[in-house]
C-alpha cells in the first residue's frame, strides 16, 4: 500500500478508501463531495476493484484530489479489494467504505478516541439475519472445528482498521488469493464477498487472540428513513455524524433510493467544482439510467445462459 499518508491534524487516521468500479460511478463521485464537505484535505483514496468509468480517476485527482490506493490492478470480484488496506504499512489507522454513502457529519471524531484496533458499526441481527448476511457459526465448525458462535457483526461497507494486525496468512484457509479474482474457498458458507469472511475472521481473533474491537453507532440506513437527517441539517452541520449507506438499493435515477435528496445535494457540490460540471452532470443524468438498464439486461442474458449450460 506504499507509506502512510501524512495525517489530518489531530486526527488519528491516515486516509480513507472508498471502493470504486465501473457500475458505481455516479455514487462514488457523490459519496467523494461528502466526505469533502466535512474534511477538505483529508487524503482519500480510491479502492479500485476492476474497470473504471472513462476518466473517473483523472478527474476526481483533478478537482477533488483523490489519489488510488497502491494495489495492484485487476478485476477483485464481490468486496476483497476492501480487505487490501489490512495489508498495508503497519501502524496505518484508516476508514474504508463502500461508494454507495455519504457522510453527514465528522464521522473521523469517532476514531479519536478510540484505543481499539478495530471500530465497527454496533449493528444488531437475529440469528436467521446473521446467516443469511454473515455466516452460520455451525456450518463453519464442519470445516474449522474452532469456529465460535459470533459476538457481533458489521456491515463492511463502512468500518475503521488499523493495518499490520490482521494478515492475508488469516483469511488463507477461507479465500484463494491465487488469482483475480480473489475466491472463497467455501463460497457456500459465507455470504455477500468480503463481508461473511471478513466478520468470522474478526470475530475468531477477538475471542481467541484477543483482538480489540469497538462498536459504536456509526452507520444508517435510509431504508427505515432518513429520521433527522435532512439535507438541512447536513449542510448546516446540525446533523448526527454518521455513514449514510444506501445497501441493497439500486436503479438508474437517484429518484429510486430512499433519502435522494441527500445524494442530489452533494451531487451538486460534487458538479460545482468541475468544469463544465452543470453540463457534465446533465448528460450523465441521461446516460446512467441507459446504462443501469443494458446492465440489468445483460445480467439477465448472462444468467439465463448459464442456467442453461447447467
Amino acid at each position: 500500500m506504499g507509506q502512510p499518508a501524512a495525517r489530518e491534524p489531530n486526527l488519528p487516521f491516515d486516509a480513507i478508501y472508498v471502493t470504486a468500479s465501473a457500475r458505481d460511478a455516479r455514487l462514488t463521485r457523490i459519496c467523494v463531495a461528502s466526505i469533502r464537505h466535512f474534511y477538505p484535505d483529508a487524503p482519500i483514496r480510491l479502492l479500485v476493484g476492476g474497470k473504471l468509468e472513462p476518466g473517473l480517476a483523472e478527474e476526481l485527482a483533478r478537482y477533488w484530489n483523490v489519489q488510488p490506493a497502491a494495489i495492484p490492478p485487476g478485476e477483485w470480484g464481490w468486496g476483497f479489494v476492501k480487505l487490501e488496506p489490512l495489508f498495508g504499512p503497519p501502524g496505518e489507522r484508516f476508514l474504508v467504505v463502500d461508494s454507495d454513502t455519504a457522510f453527514t457529519g465528522r464521522v473521523l471524531e469517532a476514531w479519536t478516541d478510540c484505543r481499539a484496533d478495530f471500530l465497527v458499526d454496533d449493528e444488531r441481527q437475529t440469528d436467521a439475519d446473521t446467516h443469511r448476511l454473515y455466516y452460520n457459526w455451525q456450518s463453519v465448525a464442519a470445516i474449522d472445528p474452532a469456529a465460535l458462535p459470533p459476538q457481533f457483526v458489521f456491515n463492511s461497507g463502512q468500518w475503521f482498521g488499523t493495518s499490520g494486525v490482521l494478515t492475508r496468512e488469516d483469511f488463507s484457509r477461507f479465500i484463494d488469493w491465487g488469482g483475480m479474482p480473489p475466491k472463497l474457498r467455501y463460497p457456500e458458507l459465507f455470504r455477500n464477498g468480503d463481508q461473511g469472511i471478513m466478520n468470522y475472521v474478526v470475530n475468531q481473533k477477538v475471542q481467541l487472540a484477543g483482538l480489540k474491537i469497538e462498536r459504536r453507532k456509526i452507520m444508517h440506513w435510509p431504508g427505515q428513513g432518513m429520521g433527522r437527517l435532512s439535507v438541512g441539517a447536513v449542510a448546516l452541520g446540525e446533523a448526527s455524524p454518521l455513514i449514510v449507506h444506501w445497501a441493497g438499493f439500486k436503479g438508474g435515477h437517484l429518484g429510486a433510493f430512499p433519502g435522494a435528496a441527500l445524494l442530489r445535494f452533494f451531487e451538486t457540490r460534487y458538479y460545482a467544482r468541475v468544469n463544465g460540471g452543470m453540463f457534465l452532470r446533465t448528460w450523465r443524468r441521461v446516460r446512467y439510467p441507459a446504462q443501469y438498464f443494458w446492465r440489468k439486461l445483460a445480467d439477465k442474458i448472462a444468467h439465463k445462459l448459464k442456467f442453461q449450460r447447467d
